[in-house]
């Protein structure tokens, strides 16, 4: 999808990081856009900064079907057509699979996998209407290697690259583009938004661990993230990889691919 002109764009998690910049960026291109997200302050800073764009928001938690699939209804009744859907919501934690508890594997496979999951059912017959049309869906560097303490996380991200994949091979011949994006480090609010409990090298003071992360692994501006997915896309990819060391770490999954983590385990905080 090259021409963003007038056609209708659905983000979630549109209220900071990745989501805000690809709507601020669409918003710069002539896109008319549904943004949701579940902090309606957030989303409403978001909307402010997309300029005289046509803005549709919505309050909305992506883990409860019923409520996207209004939110669904409410973009199509507004604006006649979905020509572009970004399933980008999503929620961090870290512990020891061990450790975690049953509440927060719920939690976050709700938001991360089901939250993909609800979107792209609840938008695949619109979008399969308009040739052209695209779905991205926005996993991680952690859906192509695992790192401890990230089971939970790890299981939701390589669950929607493998969703994903298998979509894309299914609609081949439908005239919609389907591709998965694989953010490395970005610099957004996600970590100290997240449950975290241990860190990779086991400390449990969750400022630190968060703070590590952002300093010392998000290498890539929100900003940069969103040009890259909408060039990638532009060009019809299958696969976004945002960052340098997004690059690396799937460089390195696909030469070692069993003991990664012997090279991986050294680049993480310490």
């Amino acid at each position: 999808m090259k021409d963003l002109n007038n056609k209708v764009v659905v983000i979630t998690g549109a209220g900071s990081g990745i989501g805000r910049s690809l709507a601020t960026a669409c918003a710069k291109r002539g896109a008319h856009l549904a943004l949701c997200d579940v902090n309606t302050t957030a989303l409403e800073q978001t909307r402010s900064e997309c300029g005289q764009a046509r803005v549709l928001t919505a309050t909305v938690d992506v883990s409860d079907r019923s409520a996207v699939e209004a939110f669904r209804d409410e973009v199509v009744n507004t604006y006649g057509r979905v020509d572009l859907v970004v399933n980008n919501a999503g929620v961090a934690h870290s512990q020891t699979i061990e450790n975690t508890t049953y509440e927060d594997f719920e939690w976050i496979m709700g938001i991360n996998f089901w939250g993909v999951v609800h979107g792209t059912k609840a938008f695949l017959p619109e979008l399969k209407k308009h040739k052209g049309s695209a779905l991205v869906n926005v996993s991680s560097v952690f859906g192509l290697i695992s790192v401890p303490t990230q089971g939970t996380y790890n299981a939701t991200k390589f669950a929607v690259r493998g969703f994903t994949e298998a979509l894309r091979h299914e609609t081949a011949d439908s005239g919609l583009h389907v591709m998965c994006v694989h953010p490395g480090g970005i610099k957004t609010g996600i970590a100290h938004a997240a449950r975290f409990y241990v860190g990779p090298d086991g400390n449990n003071d969750q400022s630190k661990v968060a703070g590590d992360f952002v300093n010392k692994l998000a290498r890539t501006t929100p900003d940069q993230a969103a040009r890259k997915i909408l060039d990638d896309l532009a060009k019809g990819k299958g696969r976004c990889l945002i960052g340098i060391d997004a690059q690396v770490i799937s460089a390195i999954s696909r030469l070692i691919p069993v003991n990664y983590w012997r090279v991986m385990g050294r680049l993480m905080p310490g």
